[in-house]
């Protein structure tokens, strides 16, 4: 059995190898002709065009860059400076803060000792607890209320001009 098998082996890498030697003389007789004609001539890089100059003279306009609508140097300063809301930078992060809010979804909610949770299902499909006052999202998202079909989450997110501005948004239960 073993002789039988060898022999339509070498039989078969046999007619591989004529195979791919047949029909190769017209692509020989193409390139040998390809190489004897003259090559076709190249054109020139075309000159570098020097750009036109133009002065610049926008001094005293408004700036294309800042909002149209009347903010104006101190109010800059405020929006930075502290006063206002602005997230605890000394927190210690959450688990669920290292994933973008619209990615998590409510499958439940549980009660244990009194206290409210909801159960939120990660993008690797992994369940968490949840209660109010834990944090979720990246955008500094605060548990403020569990419901049954939904958790409240209050989010600081930038204004654009060095402050920051509270968005509420709810998670709902997923339609599984």
């Amino acid at each position: 059995m073993n002789l039988v098998i060898r022999s339509l082996m070498i039989l078969t890498l046999a007619l591989l190898a004529v195979a791919c030697t047949k029909g190769t003389d017209d692509l020989r007789d193409w390139v040998s002709d390809v190489r004897q004609r003259e090559p076709e001539p190249i054109d020139p890089i075309p000159p570098i065009q020097t750009p036109e100059v133009v002065a610049y003279e926008g001094e005293g306009l408004r700036d294309p860059f800042r909002g149209v609508g009347g903010r104006d140097e101190q109010d800059e300063q405020l929006a930075g400076e502290g006063g206002g809301l602005r997230p605890d930078p000394d927190r210690r992060k959450e688990y669920l803060e290292e994933f973008p809010l619209d990615t998590l979804s409510m499958v439940g909610t549980i009660e244990m000792d009194d206290v409210e949770y909801a159960l939120i299902r990660d993008n690797e499909s992994v369940v968490h607890r949840v209660r109010e006052g834990n944090y979720m999202g990246q955008n500094h998202g605060l548990v403020t209320a569990v419901e049954p079909n939904q958790v409240e989450v209050r989010e600081l997110v930038q204004d654009g001009r060095g402050g920051w501005v509270e968005r509420r948004v709810r998670v709902a239960m997923a339609e599984d």
